[in-house]
């Protein structure tokens, strides 16, 4: 379990991993590697993200990942340091995929500033992983649905971001998962750290990170109260512990 206090490294409510972090230098090859699988599975993995028909995510074979700007033969215009603050390599949210002579590329969802950018990897760099859940959050109606194979299975009435500190909308994904026993006070029960960042905070710990978290005061859902994360009551946010790293959330006004 988690220590409480790692949550300051985390959301904002928190940094993200450094592309070109120090001691792997712009453009760094990566290892030579097999030849691709082949598999009838991997092929239906990759019509799926290009169709837009299912949700998966890549977790980097190694800790610096070689990337690009655009899919392209030449080498990386940069490595990406792909541990999280748990110490593992967490997955990256997939936005697209496409084959260059040969070659299968991932456009992958970075979870650093500014929210939305992107990254290509090779395919061969990554494995790929289906999703079956997602989060959405409706800001408007401040209202959390989780879909699991797109069925409905829960749905909160939420506290989202205040009029001067909004919460972020977009698509992100759960980040990184921190557990508190007992309960945090501001936090809750659990918190579930996001790829996307504050709109107007940067100088809060964490460089302002986002996240879904527990909060002990009912009071909260509903209103707009928070720094610009998601609050959810915390015998509701119990039902959210098991969502898988890398779930799409998508956000919206």
């Amino acid at each position: 379990m988690l220590a409480a206090a790692l949550l300051w490294t985390l959301v904002a409510c928190s940094g993200g991993a450094v592309a070109r972090p120090p001691g792997a230098p712009s453009g760094s090859p990566a290892p030579a590697r097999q030849a691709q699988d082949r598999s009838e599975p991997r092929h239906r993995a990759i019509a799926a993200i290009r169709e837009g028909s299912g949700w998966f995510v890549a977790i980097p074979r190694m800790r610096y990942v070689p990337m690009w700007d655009r899919p392209d033969p030449d080498p990386a215009d940069y490595v990406f340091d792909a541990r999280s603050p748990n110490g593992g390599r967490a997955p990256m949210l997939v936005a697209d995929a496409r084959v260059r002579d040969g070659v299968t590329w991932l456009e992958l969802y970075l979870p650093i500033r500014p929210n939305g950018v992107t990254g290509w990897v090779r395919e061969q760099d990554v494995r790929l992983r289906p999703r079956h859940e997602r989060i959405e959050v409706d800001l408007s109606r401040r209202i959390l649905v989780r879909y699991v194979d797109g069925v409905p299975t829960d749905r909160f009435r939420v506290g989202v971001g205040a009029p001067a500190y909004p919460t972020g909308t977009g698509t992100f994904y759960v980040w990184v998962k921190v557990a508190y026993d007992p309960p945090h006070p501001a936090y809750g029960v659990y918190a579930l750290g996001l790829s996307g960042f504050s709109p107007v905070l940067s100088d809060w710990p964490g460089e302002g990170r986002m996240a879904i978290h527990g909060t002990p005061n009912a009071a909260d859902r509903g209103r707009a109260v928070s720094h610009g994360c998601v609050r959810v009551w915390n015998p509701d946010m119990e039902r959210l512990v098991d969502v898988p790293l890398g779930t799409p959330v998508i956000i919206r006004p």
